[in-house]
């Protein structure tokens, strides 16, 4: 082994600038791979972090997955129903409190109770749609980090104004309407109120900033025209990603619709899958055109040490011990390459983190990236295996060799 090992380095010492040049080719395939899938793997975080902060992980509402069933259907195997209008119930969920501790008593996190409603605010001559979701303050914290996205006040000032709003910053910005302004809020079932507007806050989801409204849970109850309604409850998890788990099991004991964030943002989630296969297919197409580096430069040794194989051979050294050599050419070229594209990967991945961007459209003021070991090995075994299937066909052509033909100048 120690022989197959020398004679491998030797002929990789011998062509110092081709083997130079495979080992960059390889580096630079390595260190852009990196770079892209750190930066890929790093918005999708960025961006799977805010909507798991700001919405939360769990949504139970009032409302069923399938119709209830008709007693005739549970009585009468054979009765079959249709076109039957289902009496009407009163809206919300039953008994709040009681779920909401029934739920604490086995849920891995925080619950908290709140009033949906649909709305029209009116200020300035402007009308905009926007959820208003009615809030109990002091659990909110347990809930979102709502208290942490408050611009321009806290979310204890809700308390300090009658009917007291908080508005997203876009929606702010839409309407015109500053701290201090009265605005109205008006329903489709009639209600009508008179708001003070007493904060912003900015949760960094447009959808979220330019359409939806904090009040108190009793001012959602007047806008519902319903006493002591409460058609949803919030749920935050310890573990954000167990949240399919949890809302399966929630919707089974409680009958609700339960909703994840995963469920909630399905098509958003969907396009991560289409964004890593681009990235892995970007990532194998540069490790591929790199690999032919590689191929060349054991091409290249192949031919020029016909004579040296021939004489190998003539020594007694099999097929096998002729292809081990160039493979593990092969190896060398790809192991120096992958160790320089960890430099060099993570070199790229400091100098895009350095860059400041500075646009309004975007919250953070440098590209989120991720640092994971996961790229560097990935990145690492793709460059040895594209090495050995690069140099396999030079070594398996040299084993191939016959030495008396080489020497008489056949080859």
């Amino acid at each position: 082994m120690n022989l197959i090992l020398d004679i491998a380095w030797t002929h990789v010492r011998a062509r110092v600038r081709q083997t130079g040049f495979a080992v960059a080719g390889v580096a630079t395939g390595v260190g852009f791979s990196i770079m892209m899938a750190s930066l890929m793997q790093g918005s999708q975080d960025d961006f799977t972090a805010r909507l798991v902060d700001t919405l939360p992980n769990v949504t139970v509402s009032d409302e069923r997955r399938t119709p209830p069933r008709q007693p005739a259907d549970t009585l009468y195997a054979a009765t079959e129903i249709h076109g039957l209008t289902p009496e009407a119930r009163r809206r919300g969920i039953k008994n709040p409190l009681a779920s909401m501790a029934a739920l604490e008593a086995w849920l891995p996190g925080a619950v908290g109770p709140s009033v949906k409603v649909q709305a029209i605010i009116r200020y300035a001559n402007h009308d905009i749609a926007t959820n208003v979701i009615g809030i109990d303050p002091r659990r909110e914290a347990m809930v979102s980090d709502l208290p942490k996205q408050m611009r321009g006040a806290t979310l204890t000032a809700l308390y300090r104004a009658t009917n007291a709003i908080v508005i997203g910053d876009r929606l702010s910005d839409k309407i015109g309407a500053r701290i201090g302004a009265n605005i109205t809020l008006q329903t489709s079932e009639g209600a009508r109120i008179n708001a003070q507007v007493v904060g912003y806050f900015h949760s960094g989801v447009r959808q979220l900033d330019d359409s939806t409204a904090y009040v108190l849970t009793k001012t959602g109850q007047i806008l519902s025209k319903q006493t002591g309604l409460i058609n949803e409850l919030r749920v935050r998890l310890r573990d954000p990603m167990s949240s399919r788990e949890i809302a399966a099991r929630i919707e089974s004991d409680t009958g609700y619709k339960s909703v994840s964030w995963q469920e909630a943002n399905e098509d958003l989630i969907s396009t991560f899958i289409i964004r890593n296969i681009i990235m892995y297919t970007v990532v194998g197409a540069i490790l591929l055109v790199a690999s032919f580096g590689t191929y060349n430069i054991i091409s290249t040794i192949t031919h020029e040490k016909a004579r040296d194989i021939a004489i190998m051979k003539s020594l007694g050294l099999t097929e096998y011990t002729v292809r081990s050599i160039f493979v593990i050419e092969a190896l060398i070229i790809g192991f120096a390459g992958a160790v320089a594209g960890f430099v060099l990967g993570y070199l790229l991945c400091l100098a895009l983190g350095s860059i400041e961007i500075k646009n309004p459209f975007i919250d953070s003021d440098h590209l989120p990236l991720a640092y994971s070991y996961v790229h560097y090995l990935l990145a690492g075994a793709v460059a040895l295996v594209s090495s050995v299937v690069a140099g396999y066909q030079p070594a398996r052509k040299a084993a191939r060799l016959h030495p008396v033909e080489i020497i008489r100048g056949a080859t």
